[in-house]
């Protein structure tokens, strides 16, 4: 490999190289707990009581050699002490000598059996055991390690992405910034928010330190972690607003600048305006806190957006969209493939949105490479997380079910996969029948299925490839493929397929077809690293705020300004479908479960609407909200990863109003129709 492979620009090396160790440092440390598992039982197995050996074994201070007749005589020449309480309580009673004998003979026993136990420890720690025992207790301090800095790792993951996504321009808003005043306003307003992100945690360090209880160095230094990524932040948003960078046209409208402010800055600016008019400055640097509570979730969501990027760097989804080709289907048809295979991957990251960000880049190209036109592709990638989030094992089921002792997952996965089936047939029927603009003309099985098998072929080396990743993990570590496991498989599974790509690819260097390009495997982790940090950066801010937007709901009260119970619960669920769907356009998927949970639930129970109704349609309402303007965060995050070009090129298409607006409409039409009827037909049953 040239020496140019390995030229880095200064933003990779201080932002997307720490990022990428961060990443791995995640899946090591995740990993680890899965080996040293195996190694204690590989212990036991090898040598029988290994878990005596982890230690060194103590030589006892007991005597085995006493002379009991002395020993006895000594006992019972003592006498009780003046200030013995037992004595005082009881009065001086007389030792019984048979007792006496009884209890030292036992001792000595003990003893005796104490130092047996020992020399045999001893025995049987032999090179062998002490090797293996210094590898499995180097584990075990990797592991406890770990779990100790997990909420550094976010912290510093958080901070580093968001300093990048600022520097790039890549948080997520309305609209990009196409003007100087959008420009100027947007950046204007990040600082703002950047720094009243600083003092709030700055006023929540000090509120910590002043309470009168003993915080602990590792929390103080938690704190100052948050107060230097801010400190960073607002220098990096400064620096921006400072250096204009060319190509912005000249002027701009107002209206339109505030839509080019990040949803983040939004968010800030709202919660902590809120928190300071009650007296409560430190309020977003409390629900930024915790975040960390939950460390490990938010640092799936960095590794599955990693995945999806790595995934971007590799063939393997024009392998599989190869598979249908054949079949000459109209693009509304791959579209409706699309969404629908797109399903079960959704189903293990937990979160429309995180899958949108993670692969929305390879289903749009894909499609529009099939000949799909940009609104119909745009259409499909902003759907394509909606349908798995009611699949096993999707997090966000479990999540809700941990929180709800009303509801089982056995209970709602099963419930949901009717609800998938619903859905996708809806997206079907309006995909296939509204605005559909191509004939079906199928190529026949004949005609097809050779070149199918072919391209399934392809995909062989590939399938080995996960498998081979999969088994080692299932009967090497046992750990099965779950939506526990994932988070840490997925990486290890596509880091496995790019170096596969490349061996392969070297391999048949020069003779490979000219639709090979692949960059080798440094390029492929470099690039997509690269385009994973302002991602991460971006998504992981806006979820962190979307927290404390969820704080400001909670400690305002609003929903006490609504009835705790309803005589029908059909007026019930019509207020229940509006709450969830406006609470979806706000905020995050698992913050909103947890604000559902401890406000709204409550309500739809006392009303009459079973527990497993109510969180299906919670489910189909938060994906009709990520769908719907003005906020429609599914659509943001779309043109976050295909760009703003195609998005432009896609509104500049003409035709009737709905072609014009396909991308916004068809999603609304197929998830409002699925809304009503997973909200209202159960009703006619129960209620």
């Amino acid at each position: 490999m040239t020496k140019a492979s390995f030229r880095r620009s200064g933003l990779e090396w201080f932002s997307s190289l720490p990022a990428c160790l961060l990443l791995l440092s995640v899946v090591l440390f995740s990993t680890s707990s899965d080996i040293h598992n195996q190694m204690l039982r590989g212990g036991e197995q090898l040598w029988s009581g290994y878990y005596k050996l982890r230690m060194d074994p103590v030589e006892p201070t007991c005597n085995a050699e006493r002379d009991i007749e002395a020993a006895v005589a000594e006992e019972l020449a003592k006498q009780p002490a003046d200030d013995d309480p037992m004595a005082m309580l009881l009065g001086a009673q007389e030792k019984n000598p048979a007792d006496v004998r009884l209890a030292i003979e036992r001792s000595i026993a003990e003893c005796k059996t104490a130092f047996h136990s020992y020399e045999e420890l001893k025995d049987k720690l032999t090179p062998g055991v002490k090797a293996y025992r210094a590898v499995e207790l180097f584990i075990a301090d990797l592991i406890a390690f770990g779990l100790e800095s997990q909420r550094y790792i976010l912290v510093l993951l958080v901070m580093l992405c968001a300093a990048t996504a600022t520097l790039t321009r890549h948080h997520i808003a309305m609209r990009a910034m196409e003007t100087r005043l959008d420009y100027t306003v947007s950046l204007t307003l990040q600082t703002v928010a950047n720094a009243m992100l600083l003092g709030s945690s700055l006023i929540f360090r000090q509120t910590s330190l002043n309470t009168g209880t003993v915080v602990s160095s590792e929390d103080l230094l938690l704190h100052d972690f948050w107060v230097a990524g801010f400190v960073g932040l607002t220098l990096a948003s400064l620096y921006r607003l400072v250096r204009v960078p060319p190509g912005l046209a000249p002027g701009g409208q107002m209206n339109k600048a505030f839509l080019a402010v990040p949803l983040y800055t939004v968010m800030c600016l709202i919660s902590g305006t809120y928190f300071v008019l009650i007296g409560h400055a430190s309020g977003i640097g409390i629900y930024l806190g915790k975040m960390v509570e939950l460390a490990d979730m938010f640092l799936n969501v960095g590794l599955y957006v990693w995945v999806g990027m790595m995934l971007k760097q590799t063939r393997l989804a024009t392998l599989v969209f190869n598979i249908f080709r054949p079949w000459r289907m109209p693009p509304e048809m791959l579209a409706v493939v699309a969404v629908l295979v797109a399903a079960v991957p959704t189903a293990y990251t937990g979160a429309s949105g995180i899958f949108v960000i993670a692969a929305g880049a390879v289903i749009y190209s894909e499609l529009r490479a099939a000949g799909a036109r940009r609104q119909l592709a745009l259409a499909a990638t902003a759907m394509s997380g909606s349908l798995g989030v009611v699949l096993r094992p999707c997090l966000l089921v479990v999540v809700i079910a941990y929180l709800n002792r009303e509801v089982t997952t056995d209970d709602l996965f099963g419930w949901g996969i009717w609800v998938f089936v619903l859905t996708a047939a809806m997206f079907s029927a309006v995909a296939l029948t509204v605005n559909r603009q191509s004939k079906f003309n199928l190529a026949s099985s004949s005609e097809a299925m050779p070149a199918t098998l072919k391209a399934l072929r392809s995909l062989v080396p590939y399938a080995l490839v996960i498998a081979g990743v999969v088994l080692f993990y299932r009967y090497a570590l046992d750990v099965r493929m779950d939506e526990f496991s994932a988070p840490r498989l997925l990486p290890v599974i596509m880091l496995s397929i790019l170096v596969y790509e490349h061996i392969s690819f070297r391999s048949r260097k020069g003779k490979a077809s000219g639709d090979i390009n692949h960059q080798g495997l440094e390029r492929s982790v470099r690039g997509a690293t690269n385009d994973t940090t302002a991602e991460i950066g971006a998504l992981l801010l806006l979820l962190g705020l979307s927290v404390s937007i969820g704080g400001v709901i909670e400690r305002s009260h609003v929903m006490q300004a609504f009835p705790q119970a309803f005589d029908s619960a059909w007026t019930a669920m019509m207020l229940m479908v509006v709450i969830l769907v406006i609470l979806g356009m706000i905020m995050d998927a698992f913050g909103a479960v947890i604000l559902v949970t401890a406000t709204v639930a409550t309500i739809a129970y006392s009303s009459g609407i079973h527990p497993i109704h109510f969180w299906m349609v919670t489910l189909v309402a938060f994906e009709l909200g990520y769908l719907s303007p003005p906020v429609a965060l599914n659509h943001l995050l779309t043109r976050q990863v295909v760009g703003e070009a195609e998005v432009l090129a896609a509104q500049q298409e003409g035709g009737t109003f709905y072609q014009r607006h396909e991308r916004i409409i068809m999603p609304l039409i197929a998830m409002g129709i699925s809304l009503v009827l997973v909200a209202f037909v159960p009703l006619m049953f129960y209620a």
